[in-house]
């Protein structure tokens, strides 16, 4: 059998997660930044590809699945943030993302409407995270899935993670197809 194995994703393109519990002023202003970036960095990266290069998979899911995953997972996230900021440790509603992913709506409709809402989502997002106070941070939410408290600065860092996350996995794509 001649020619080589196909290139396997690997499991963490932007490096593991690592929960940042107490970071303080100067990293969560890094941390917002980033996640204030995320949309035109993703826009970017997908604006121009076309109906092809969307429907190609990294692992499970096809780009066109990964930018609508973003924009679900960022909405989450966003109501996470505005409901440990209003209730004493709300449990939250956890989501199948895999099941998500499959809905119509994520696996055929174009990118454009979740890129829009992503940047619209942001702007929001970033306006009440700039306004939190060093105690806001601290407020939490109860995760049932994870079975364990979820506070903001964490949050914080879990999602500007995700969106490296899944951004290294598109370029990853770029890279193995040579797509420029």
């Amino acid at each position: 059998m001649t020619g080589s194995l196909p290139h396997v994703p690997p499991k963490e393109p932007a490096g593991p997660y690592l929960a940042e519990l107490h970071p303080d002023a100067n990293r969560r202003e890094e941390l917002i930044s980033s996640l204030e970036r995320f949309p035109a960095k993703l826009r970017s990266l997908v604006g121009n590809l076309s109906d092809g290069q969307l429907d190609t998979r990294y692992a499970n899911w096809t780009v066109r699945q990964i930018v609508h995953h973003l924009a679900d997972s960022h909405v989450n996230a966003y109501i996470r943030t505005r409901l440990a900021l209003t209730e004493d440790e709300p449990t939250i509603k956890p989501y199948d993302e895999s099941k998500w992913s499959q809905l119509a709506d994520a696996a055929t409709c174009p990118v454009e409407p979740s890129l829009r809402l992503l940047e619209a989502l942001h702007v929001r997002w970033i306006a009440l995270l700039r306004s939190l106070t060093e105690r806001d941070f601290l407020r939490k939410y109860f995760h049932p899935q994870m079975n364990r408290v979820v506070s903001l600065n964490e949050l914080l860092g879990l999602y500007a993670h995700h969106g490296a996350h899944h951004a290294a996995q598109i370029r990853w794509l770029y890279d193995q197809h040579h797509w420029r």
